[in-house]
């Protein structure tokens, strides 16, 4: 696996569901190796169970180091000036680290996560291997802004045997960008229903840890905070349920470059102290915060620029809690997010709809328990991450149907 971001340590929120796949191909009997950038926050073993890592530098400093882990984005809508820099630097190291991992471990089948840079990576360095390239969502998004990406991508699903996309909104704009249809399928992620699940104890216990009483209401909301999070409408959105629900609180999870820019938004609505930052927050917390939640608020937005999560994880995990859950159907979410069924869904960008579904879930709570019932049911029943493995091995038997190399 060609990778540039996977978790560096245990519970890291970055690169969290490329973690399962890799486990989830082990597990199905296959020897897995991930080659991904080294980062100063990198803090794994050389091996996890069938899982062998190869991180490779590139960056002569330190500081320098932001290929990959989502540093290389600013806000999620622009490449940082520094990035141009050490791209170069990284795909040589990268390209040197590949073609080394296939030589010494006799590997059958390369995959690429995000098609560029991680796709263009391994489509440079294929020693002639199957190639599978998967889209993840910014991937996409800088090829359709930067003609030098678009290029790369290009490039790269010119040699793949197979793509796959987690949402339709991403498969079709990849066919935009060169890739072949009949070479192309939508795969979504799994989500763990053990480790996401309803747990009143805990719903008790974070709930007392931020001074919360079980009549007080809880929203919480987590991901990166940049501008397709859409978190600035549900900071708004709070400001409109303060008149109904001064009690309500707002936890939001993540870190990110508009930190200051949402603290400042929650002064000036005049929430501030009702919208409590958290920065960023090991997977295990938040699996706590869904469970402790009245209600998960997942805004996201197609931002200005034009970027859009593919299908964010927080989504499927709230979904999986069975808390209730009010989102949009921005990117691929409508497939997972169907309103009145396990979730409410509401238009993008609209602070008052948003407010009026939050209110709404609020004030019915036998409403909100039915639809987080029937949405853990789906996930157990349609998300689990050993079928995303199984459906990742059958995507392998077809590249290597179609690689010249099995001809």
């Amino acid at each position: 696996m060609v990778t540039t971001s996977y978790p560096r340590f245990p519970g890291d929120g970055i690169g969290t569901f490329i973690e399962p796949i890799a486990h989830g191909i082990a597990q199905r009997g296959h020897d897995v190796h991930v080659v991904a950038p080294w980062h100063p926050l990198v803090r794994r073993p050389p091996r996890q169970g069938s899982v062998r890592f190869h991180f490779f530098r590139y960056a002569p400093l330190q500081r320098l180091s932001l290929f990959g882990y989502a540093a290389a984005l600013k806000a999620d809508v622009g490449l940082r000036p520094a990035v141009y820099l050490v791209t170069p630097l990284a795909l040589a190291a990268g390209w040197c680290a590949v073609r080394r991992v296939v030589r010494r471990t006799g590997a059958s089948i390369l995959h690429a996560h995000w098609v560029v840079p991680g796709g263009f990576l391994a489509a440079m360095s294929n020693p002639g291997l199957p190639l599978v390239i998967s889209l993840h969502g910014s991937d996409v998004f800088v090829a359709e802004r930067n003609p030098v990406a678009r290029s790369a991508a290009r490039f790269a699903f010119g040699r793949a045997q197979w793509v796959t996309a987690c949402s339709d909104d991403l498969r079709r704009r990849a066919l935009g960008l060169g890739a072949r249809d009949a070479r192309t399928e939508v795969l979504p992620y799994g989500v763990d229903v053990d480790r996401f699940r309803p747990n009143s104890g805990t719903r008790v216990r974070i709930r007392r840890a931020h001074g919360l009483g079980d009549t007080d209401q809880l929203v919480v909301a987590a991901g990166r905070l940049v501008r397709k999070k859409g978190f600035e409408f549900l900071i708004d959105a709070v400001a409109t349920l303060q008149a109904a629900w001064p009690r309500l609180t707002l936890l939001l999870a993540g870190g990110g470059d508009l930190e200051q820019e949402l603290h400042q938004r929650a002064a000036r609505q005049g929430v501030g102290q009702r919208v409590v930052f958290l920065g960023a927050v090991a997977q295990d917390d938040v699996a706590e915060l869904l469970a402790a939640a009245d209600v998960v608020a997942v805004p996201s937005v197609r931002d200005d620029a034009g970027n859009v999560d593919g299908l964010p994880n927080v989504l499927l995990e709230a979904l999986a809690s069975g808390t209730p859950v009010v989102a949009t159907a921005a990117g691929g979410m409508g497939a997972v997010a169907i309103d009145g069924e396990t979730a409410r869904v509401v238009p993008e960008r609209s602070p008052e709809p948003l407010a009026a579904a939050i209110d709404e879930l609020l004030r019915r709570p036998e409403y909100g328990a039915q639809l987080g019932r029937q949405a853990r049911s789906e996930m157990r029943r349609t998300r689990s991450w050993a079928s995303v493995a199984e459906r990742f091995e059958q995507a392998y038997a077809r590249a290597a149907e179609r690689s010249p190399v099995s001809r």
